[in-house]
């Protein structure tokens, strides 16, 4: 059975005329043979009204007493029964006697509509919930009877019945609508001119929205993009910069001077974040924007100018302010520069490009901050200053050092130089320390010349490497600050959030609450018609269905089930939907948090990473040099076979110092949420030799225990050797000697887990989550003797494979590392 069709006349005030004009269309209806019934008109007495009844189905009232009275109602029941095509029911917002079918009149409509009736209703605009409050403020009468704007919005047709405030105070005067002792009354109080206009024009905004919303509608279902200015919006593009305050005040004036036109301010954020913008800056401009009307979007787009068109098309924009270039002179030639672009693509969108201080005069670059601070940097270039001469002498008075040596040594320096001083103080030491190995050690000494080629190549892979190891301890310090300040600002906004209202599921527990506190079946929520949240059963999908129904805003309604909604309670229900429409913003937050996680976690594998780099150099460098320094040693003679194995271990190191590079790379991938994680079908079996392997003789001694039916894992093979070399290390370090590390796997579930197992002095339960910390060090002991750098770097990796690494201790003492992955699927 198809719904009824709902036609409102809505009117600025009483006395307009909205019930004429709808009895006038009833009979227009009723001529041309519709079924039409008149189930409730209210005439106040106006003869004009009345006679519009004449020839005219009328349907008889329905009588309730209440208190002693006697009132009449709308006889839903026989409307129902009756079964017209069209119905006319006078007043949707009127507040029915108790006892009625439903409390308001706008639900026996409602009714109607749902059994195939087509209505005809009137409605003044004081009585639209969400004006509620304004005409109050106006007219200093507030308005009991309300009717959910949404009802009114849904409707298929709204008629405007528009009448000046001139007219309608003589109306008034003539006696056409109160009666005679009250007109003095109302003219000098609601209905003086003023309030006349304002209420006017409140009801020609609010159908404007209406109107509006249909052509949105209709420019959607047939793919229209291009820009109909039936309303002036005005969208201002910001870049974060000081520019910005110009920028909206200018759209500001010119939305100004088109009455109800919109303000939109949008910034176009690139796929590296707020590259370029200041969060700080865009945050003050947003509350500016507000504070003046408008609205603040953010989008997301890799070429600047589309992305702003691609936004105005979607909104209907009309018009465009954007700021001149700040770029210079010579940046323009090689680009054209949004603004330009965006003229050259706009089409019909007028785009207005404003002067501003900073126009033209170039960008100011926005330098990063220091990874280290300026004391540890001045430290730094002491040591070159100081240590590096110091070191060379010493160097010449023993001279029984060989060249490779030499170099090794003002490698450390260089290293030690980068540790203290970072970056900058690295690059010198590692230019001076060529140019004194050059002067000093190199033969010719004495002369900037080399005389071998091989001293030359030695030299090139000093420099090389001492560059390598400055950039690298540097940026991991820079990208571990940049980290803890995103943890900071991230805990900043859940302490916020959460202040707003706690709880898991507050929304729910709340509506739960509701159904016990009033003895209801079910209660449901519904948010522009849509069910988001809901309790008990039946569910009701949409007001028609349920026994009650209370707004909470202007797209949030409660539907009660169970019993009608008592007159003493509804104060009581009130309450608790003002509180629904707190917890779901507060759940919709947590929404937004939930997605933003997934980026938290990223920031801190790469962090972790980072971290870890310095750590895991060290090995692989040291055996490449000394592979390096053996062969080139002139006191010592190697037969083929020690040559090749000494060039296998300098091979592999190198190898391992690859693989660093690659997962550095790997981790900017991970940043920009393109991460290589490659995970396969994979037997442990396969996994668990290869990393130790990787431990060398140490890892031989490692027990391991996997059982021949265990599920294939679901992992990235090479990132999961990585964790388990990491792990492994950590176990073989703390174990006593005599009882080394056990390696165990077994399926749990849908999961399957690896354990590395050790008997060393274990991490009490409180500290667990400490050993993830990146840098930790236990009792300020070195990092041979720490556990946290692999730890963190193996939590993040296997936390980017979709499992989880948990501490747990081991029986008889001792600590275990749970790796657990998700099994593949059944074969």
């Amino acid at each position: 059975m198809a719904r009824g069709e709902l036609r409102i006349y809505l009117g600025a005030a009483p006395g307009v005329g909205k019930t004429y004009t709808m009895l006038e269309e009833a009979h227009r209806r009723a001529g041309r043979g519709t079924d039409l019934v008149v189930g409730l008109v209210e005439t106040h007495g106006r003869a004009h009204t009345a006679a519009m009844l004449d020839g005219l189905e009328v349907l008889p009232r329905r009588t309730l007493r209440h208190r002693g009275s006697a009132f009449t109602e709308m006889d839903v029941d026989a409307l129902l029964a009756r079964k017209p095509q069209v119905a006319v029911v006078d007043e949707l917002a009127h507040t029915n006697v108790p006892g009625s079918r439903n409390g308001k009149r706008w639900q026996d409509v409602q009714e109607l509509l749902d059994a195939g009736i087509s209505v005809l209703t009137t409605v003044n605009v004081q009585h639209l919930e969400s004006l509620n409050d304004v005409v109050a403020q106006i007219t200093g009468v507030e308005q009991r009877e309300t009717v959910p704007d949404a009802v009114v919005r849904a409707a298929e047709q709204v008629e405007l019945v528009d009448m000046t405030p001139e007219a309608l105070r003589r109306r008034m005067a003539h006696g056409n609508i109160y009666q005679p002792e009250k007109i003095d009354a109302a003219l000098g109080n609601y209905f003086r001119t003023g309030n006349l206009t304002a209420l006017r024009e409140l009801a020609l905004l609010w159908l404007a929205d209406k109107v509006d919303d249909q052509l949105g509608k209709y420019r959607a279902d047939h793919g229209i993009d291009t820009t109909w200015e039936a309303r002036e919006r005005v969208v201002v593009a910001l870049t974060g910069g000081p520019e910005g305050d110009t920028l909206i005040r200018r759209a500001a004036r010119i939305a100004d001077r088109s009455k109800g036109a919109d303000l939109m301010a949008v910034h176009v954020a690139r796929n590296d974040g707020l590259a370029g913008a200041d969060p700080a800056e865009l945050a003050r401009q947003r509350v500016l924007v507000e504070s003046l009307g408008g609205t603040y979007h953010q989008v997301l787009g890799v070429d600047v100018p589309r992305a702003l068109l691609e936004f105005a098309r979607a909104v209907n924009g009309t018009q465009i302010v954007l700021g001149a270039s700040s770029r210079g002179r010579v940046a323009q030639l090689f680009s054209a520069g949004v603004g330009v672009t965006t003229t050259a693509l706009s089409g019909s969108i007028d785009v207005h490009l404003v002067t501003h201080e900073r126009a033209g005069k170039g960008r100011r670059a926005r330098r990063p901050p220091a990874a280290l601070s300026r004391s540890r940097r001045i430290a730094g270039f002491l040591v070159v200053l100081l240590g590096l001469p110091l070191l060379t002498a010493l160097l010449r008075l023993g001279s029984g050092f060989s060249l490779a040596a030499d170099i090794l040594l003002l490698l450390a320096a260089v290293v030690a130089v980068a540790l203290i001083g970072g970056l900058w103080p690295a690059l010198l030491a590692a230019v001076a320390g060529s140019m004194l190995l050059n002067w000093f050690f190199t033969p010719p000494v004495g002369e900037f010349t080399i005389a071998q080629g091989e001293n030359l190549l030695a030299l090139v892979v000093f420099v090389v490497v001492a560059v390598a190891v400055s950039w690298v301890v540097d940026t991991a310090a820079r990208k571990t600050r940049q980290a803890a300040q995103a943890g900071a600002e991230a805990q900043t906004l859940a302490t916020v959030a959460g202040s707003v209202l706690r709880g898991e599921r507050p929304l729910t527990a709340l509506l739960e609450r509701l159904r016990e506190t009033l003895g209801l079946d079910a209660v449901t929520v519904l948010d522009r018609g849509a069910v988001v949240a809901e309790v008990g059963h039946p569910v009701c999908t949409s007001p028609a269905e349920a026994d009650a129904e209370v707004v909470a805003d202007e797209n949030l309604v409660v539907l009660l089930k169970g019993k009608p909604l008592q007159a003493s309670d509804r104060r009581i229900v009130e309450a608790f939907a003002a509180q629904a429409t707190v917890a779901l913003r507060q759940e919709r937050l947590s929404a937004e948090a939930a997605a933003a996680r997934p980026l938290a976690e990223a920031d801190r594998l790469r962090t972790a990473l980072l971290a870890a780099v310095s750590h895991d150099l060290r090995t692989p460098l040291a055996s490449a040099k000394a592979a390096v320094a053996g062969l080139r040693s002139a006191d010592v003679h190697f037969d083929e076979h020690d040559r090749a194995e000494l060039l296998e271990t300098a091979d592999e190191s190198i190898d391992r110092l690859i693989g660093l590079v690659t997962n550095l790379l790997d981790m900017s991938r991970l940043q920009a949420g393109a991460l290589g994680v490659a995970p396969i079908d994979v037997g442990a079996e396969e996994i668990v030799p290869r990393a130790l392997d990787d431990l060398g003789p140490a890892g031989h001694t490692v027990r391991v225990h996997i059982p021949d039916d265990l599920p294939y894992l679901h992992a990235d093979p090479g990132l999961l050797e990585r964790v388990l070399v990491n792990l492994t290390a950590n176990a073989l370090r703390h174990s006593p000697p005599g009882d080394p590390p056990v390696i165990t796997a077994s399926a749990l579930g849908e999961s399957v887990e690896i354990r590395v197992i050790d008997r060393g002095p274990g991490i009490p339960a409180d500290r667990w989550d400490h050993v993830f910390l990146p840098f930790q060090r236990w009792g300020d002991r070195d990092n041979h003797t720490g556990v946290g750098l692999g730890l963190a770097l193996s939590r993040g990796l296997t936390e980017a494979m979709g499992g989880d690494l948990t501490p747990e201790e081991t029986p008889g003492g001792g600590l275990t590392m749970i790796v657990r992955l998700p099994a593949a699927p059944a074969r």
